[in-house]
């Protein structure tokens, strides 16, 4: 199956399956110089224009009824600087791709969310991060990016080449042009230990602060229903490579994680009041365990049960008391929720709408399976994270609207009266941007 957004008569639908659009026309440039004609083309129509990578994204950031760009034949790296340590990829290659290259070279990124599928662009540009104690999301690990601006014209840019794009751009919603290539800050590949073991979440919370500042990467998963949580340390290890074997792997990710799953959601979809006792085998399915690989292979794992997710950012200090509301929120609330909560954390970074701008952050995502109801429990989910002045990822569900981010994002002005400048006429406008960045 697919894990890209799919088009049927036209109409194009995401990922989650909760949205759909209907562009006017659909381009797929074999150049940077083709997108441009294709981005000049639309302003002589009157058309708006959109890039859309994988359709990972759970808003409808990259809907339009105007020019769906489609990026496939723009992949591959375009160069490699083992002096500089970069590497500049076409904006259309799938992190699972670059991954795999980027090893053959004997190189990795420092950091990556836990889902490879999405294109390199589409991915930074709605903020997509991992977990970690010094290390940030992938758009924080950008050295330069090229984009097509509103007129047509090619912009580079960089610490020193348009700083104050650069400053905006690596997380720019598709509002400030369309990224045609990214330049990446890269090391060389390096060893992981990933250290999986069920913890109570009381303990869990307990020791929270602990937890994360002796690893350089910890997460966990807690089952609502229960008080169970699922860890995950991961740490740089001098080896040997010790991975996951391809039985004990095929077994825990793909027939737990996601078969038994799958069907686990599809009884709970039918049956919820069955939730909880499903909840309860769940998350005592895995057991702990170890292994030592290369990132991509420790960090990333496959997801095919599809759901729909909210997250937030909240401060980093306030994460163990919005778990704790978050909890008490489910228990009273009669809700049936079949789907893990996870708890990550990222240091704070300079990148302008970047979830952790300023802020050492802790992210905490709520998901539920696709087809099953989810307003009430996100907008219970949503009144906690709020209260702690949370910022919602791009790319998932929420309500929030350009007054709020006002609030919460301190340089939001200055985003913008970038897109004032670099975009006047808002030819990268759909409904989605005009709610979060206003009129």
């Amino acid at each position: 199956m697919s894990t890209t957004a799919s088009g049927k008569n036209g109409t194009w639908r995401n990922w989650g399956g909760n949205v759909t659009a209907r562009p006017a026309r659909e381009v797929t440039p074999a150049s940077v110089d083709e997108l441009a004609a294709a981005v000049r083309r639309a302003a002589e129509d009157g058309l708006t224009v959109k890039a859309v990578g994988t359709g990972h994204s759970f808003t409808s950031i990259a809907a339009t009824d105007g020019v769906l760009i489609r990026p496939q034949l723009l992949t591959g790296i375009r160069t490699i600087d083992r002096q500089a340590m970069t590497v500049t990829v076409e904006a259309g290659t799938p992190l699972k791709r670059l991954n795999v290259a980027l090893a053959r070279e004997g190189l990795s990124l420092t950091n990556m969310g836990d889902i490879m599928e999405q294109t390199v662009s589409g991915a930074t540009s709605t903020g997509t991060h991992g977990t970690g104690r010094d290390s940030a999301s992938i758009a924080a690990q950008i050295k330069g990016l090229e984009l097509v601006t509103a007129d047509g014209s090619v912009l580079a840019c960089s610490e020193k080449e348009n700083p104050e794009v650069f400053a905006a751009a690596r997380i720019g919603l598709g509002a400030l042009g369309i990224v045609t290539a990214i330049t990446f800050a890269v090391e060389p590949v390096f060893l992981l230990t990933a250290r999986e073991e069920p913890m109570p979440l009381e303990r869990v919370l307990a020791d929270f602060d602990e937890l994360w500042a002796e690893n350089e990467h910890f997460e966990f998963y807690w089952f609502p229903h229960t008080g169970s949580t699922n860890t995950k340390r991961n740490n740089r290890s001098a080896g040997p490579a010790r991975p996951v074997s391809p039985v004990k792997g095929w077994i825990e990710d793909e027939f737990l994680s996601n078969g038994v799953f799958q069907v686990a959601n599809w009884v709970g979809r039918a049956a919820p009041a069955a939730v909880p006792a499903i909840a309860q085998i769940s998350s005592k399915a895995l057991s702990a365990r170890t292994y030592t690989d290369i990132p991509y292979k420790v960090f990333t794992s496959p997801r095919r049960v599809r759901f729909v997710e909210m997250e937030y950012a909240v401060p980093r200090a306030a994460v163990t008391e919005t778990l704790r509301e978050l909890k008490a929120m489910v228990d009273r609330s009669g809700l049936r929720v079949s789907f893990p909560v996870e708890v990550r954390t990222a240091p704070a970074d300079d990148i302008t709408l970047s979830t952790a701008s300023g802020r050492d952050s802790a992210y905490v995502a709520v998901h539920m399976f696709r087809g099953t109801p989810y307003q009430r429990y996100f907008t219970e989910a949503e009144r906690i994270f709020t209260a702690h002045e949370g910022r919602p990822h791009w790319g998932k569900v929420h309500t929030r609207d350009a007054a709020y981010f006002s609030r919460v994002y301190p340089r939001f002005a200055e985003f913008t009266a970038l897109r004032d400048r670099l975009d006047p006429e808002r030819r990268f406008q759909n409904d989605y941007l005009r709610r979060v960045l206003g009129a």
